[in-house]
């Protein structure tokens, strides 16, 4: 577990695209699930070890902003994240899909341990120079996904704003912003890697056990 971490929230379907690959509707207010400070591993060269065993495991790579302060209402993005990380929302996609089918939270689908891997905090640029890279997901060397906060439905701001006045958020909160569209199956070895800008942020060898 990553330590420091209080509040771990999560926005769903916030690339179009994305939203579009799973047959989804496009959110017209941003969609927030959480997971475990549990579910939170480190992505730095470390083996990821997930319960294969509950079915199809998913990747979706992330922007993962740190929270430096606590939320006052009309404070700006800027000032309240000071850090942030790049990981991947590991989810099981069979188990999501009979919950979704049920009406049921996604909980044990998003929440399982190390279904959170992180890289090195790096410092914050600003909102404004987000937009100035890409970040890209690579699956065994080989692009799978390319994300950019000028592709997301909703922006950090609002993001922000609507964790914020809803649910509070505190020093230590982290917030994982959405995936872009070219998730996809897991295999046992697979090698993940995040690069920000062309540069090398996060690795992690996928390993399909229990999990434990």
């Amino acid at each position: 577990m990553v330590q420091g971490i209080y509040n771990v929230y999560c926005v769903g379907r916030n690339y179009k695209a994305h939203a579009e690959e799973l047959g989804n509707d496009i959110p017209t207010e941003p969609m927030i699930f959480s997971k475990t400070t549990h579910s939170l591993t480190s992505m730095n060269g470390d083996e990821v070890r997930l319960p294969g065993h509950q079915g199809s495991v998913h990747y979706e790579g992330e922007l993962v902003l740190h929270i430096g302060k606590d939320y006052i209402s009309g404070i700006a993005a800027d000032e309240i994240v000071d850090r942030m990380a790049f990981g991947i929302d590991f989810t099981l996609r069979d188990l999501q899909n009979k919950l979704k089918d049920k009406g049921h939270p996604w909980l044990p689908a998003k929440g399982f341990r190390h279904s959170a891997p992180l890289g090195e905090f790096l410092p914050f640029p600003g909102v404004g120079a987000l937009a100035d890279q890409d970040f890209t997901v690579l699956k065994n060397g080989e692009v799978v996904q390319r994300g950019n906060v000028s592709r997301m439905i909703f922006d950090v701001q609002t993001i922000v704003d609507y964790i914020g006045e809803r649910f509070g958020l505190g020093a230590g909160d982290l917030i994982f912003t959405g995936t872009p569209e070219g998730v996809g199956p897991v295999a046992d070895g697979d090698h993940f890697e995040i690069q920000w800008g062309g540069t090398h942020v996060a690795s992690c060898v996928v390993s399909l056990g229990n999990g434990k």
